[in-house]
């Protein structure tokens, strides 16, 4: 009766490859049926599978333990796997091998950008431009209300999904930023004067104010623009991912506590 093992990779063919090489069979001898083709997900992030495969062994291909002969498939579900170096393990309980070498993540990101424009507008361009922080695709033309949407919503949903691919892809952590005609600067200058506009009108009355639901980047931008400023305190309130942020005006003996 054969015995069969299963192998997974990326797609079918590194499958296939993957078994002969563990199993030392040449690939035009190497009996398998096909049990999942896998699939690239959502520009290759979100729901991929693996290709698998089932491979079928005689007896006499099929490498033994030194603790006996079995009559059955072994079940690598259980715990507990005798040790044997002649044992090959199937590939869904092997540990996870390293990434191939990264890719460009600057061509990653115009693909995957690109792409997405291709849904939300059209006569946009891209250009890049790299540091040592990040690298910015900045996108000129095209429905720039769409492509940033409101309080810039779309531009950060597009900002996550790129920076996710990219890193996927790449390997390594990279920083990646995403703007539309210079509307982060724009958005970052208008939130420091909002800040200290509301900073102000706190100190004047004694009343804290408060900035409608931000996101995490926009906080940060206001917390930043007053730390130095004494006289007031920002503290985000709320929960989830979009907060608000209240300015505090602090109280006069406070300022003298050490």
């Amino acid at each position: 009766m054969p015995r069969w093992l299963e192998f997974e990779d990326k797609n079918v063919e590194k499958a296939v490859n993957r078994a002969c090489e563990e199993l030392h069979i040449p690939k035009e001898k190497l009996k398998h049926d096909v049990i999942s083709y896998g699939s690239s997900g959502i520009f290759g992030l979100v729901g991929t599978k693996k290709a698998r495969i089932r491979v079928f062994l005689t007896d006499s291909e099929y490498p033994e333990p030194d603790i006996g002969i079995e009559t059955t498939p072994r079940d690598y579900s259980a715990k507990g796997i005798p040790e044997s170096p002649a044992l090959p393990v199937p590939a869904d309980i092997q540990p996870t091998k390293p990434e191939e070498p990264g890719e460009d993540p600057e061509a990653v990101g115009r693909s995957v950008l690109e792409k997405i424009l291709e849904y939300l507008s059209t006569d946009a361009s891209i250009s890049i431009e790299k540091n040592s922080e990040h690298i910015l695709f900045n996108i000129q033309g095209g429905n720039t209300a769409i492509l940033i949407g409101k309080k810039g919503q779309t531009l950060e949903a597009v900002h996550y999904l790129v920076e996710k691919i990219v890193n996927k892809h790449c390997g390594d952590k990279i920083r990646i930023k995403i703007d539309v005609e210079d509307y982060l600067e724009n958005r970052k200058n208008s939130l420091k004067r909002l800040a200290e506009r509301l900073a102000q009108k706190s100190k004047r009355t004694g009343k804290p104010m408060t900035v409608g639901q931000m996101n995490a980047h926009d906080r940060r931008i206001v917390h930043l623009a007053l730390k130095d400023d004494s006289e007031v305190k920002t503290q985000s309130m709320g929960e989830g991912y979009y907060r608000k942020l209240v300015i505090f005006p602090r109280r006069q003996g406070s300022q003298k506590r050490k």
